[in-house]
Formats: C-alpha cells, structure tokens, sequence
C-alpha cells in the first residue's frame, strides 16, 4: 500500500512538479513570493519522482545504482541536511541567498532524507515474485 502510494506520488511529480513545488515554498519559506524560480526546478522534481519510481518499480537488484544513489542522499539529509537544501535552493531558485527558511525546514529535509530511505527499503529485492521453480 505505501509502496503503491509512492509510486503515485513519484508519477505525480513526474507529470505535474509545478503543484508540489508551490506547495513546498508555501509550507518551507517566511517569503514564498519572493522565490524566483528557474526553470530547470521542474527537472529536479521530475528527476526525483523519476528515482522514486524507477526504485519501486524494479527494484533494489535491478537499479543499484539508483538505489545507493537514493540511500546515500537519505542518509546524508538524515545526518546533516544543510547540503541538501543548500543545493536545491541554489539548483531550484534565481535568488536562493534572499529566500528565508522556516524553522522547520532541517526537520523537513530530515524527513525527506527519511523518505528516501524508506523508498529503497521498500524497493525490496526485485519485484519478481515467481522464486525458484
């Protein structure tokens, strides 16, 4: 079921980034109307719900790559989430060193991080369920 959702969401992101990442600046910024989004924002939000799908889909074994890419990105935001949201700030927006950060934004990355992890464990082995014969 929450791998289900997961991947629904990463699909959301992929088609339709624009929502979310306006949703992201409403809850994570003090001056969301400052933000001078580029626009290659959308890309990283479509890269990132690309990753979640692709691990989900088929799985740990079949993706490594993606999924230690995906588990060390979660495991560094979980630790220390100032790198990560430095660079999607300066990735993501025109203006990065104006934009005012919420209190709750190093919580939220860590949770993000989190999530990222969560996503390779569910990603499980492969998704192929026939085992041995």
């Amino acid at each position: 079921m929450i791998r289900t959702l997961l991947i629904l969401f990463g699909l959301v992101e992929i088609v339709a980034p624009k929502p979310i990442i306006e949703a992201c600046e409403r809850i994570g910024l003090e001056n969301p109307d400052h933000a001078q989004l580029r626009p290659r924002a959308a890309l990283l939000a479509r890269l990132e719900g690309a990753l979640f799908v692709w691990v989900l889909v088929r799985g740990r074994d079949q993706s490594p790559l993606t999924s230690r890419l995906l588990g060390a990105t979660g495991a560094l935001a979980v630790v220390y989430p100032t790198p990560l949201i430095r660079f999607s700030q300066s990735f993501a927006y025109e203006n990065s060193s104006d934009l005012e950060l919420r209190p709750w934004v190093r919580p939220a990355a860590r949770l993000l991080g989190a999530l990222y992890l969560a996503v390779v464990a569910l990603s499980g082995a492969s998704t192929d369920e026939s085992g041995p014969a």
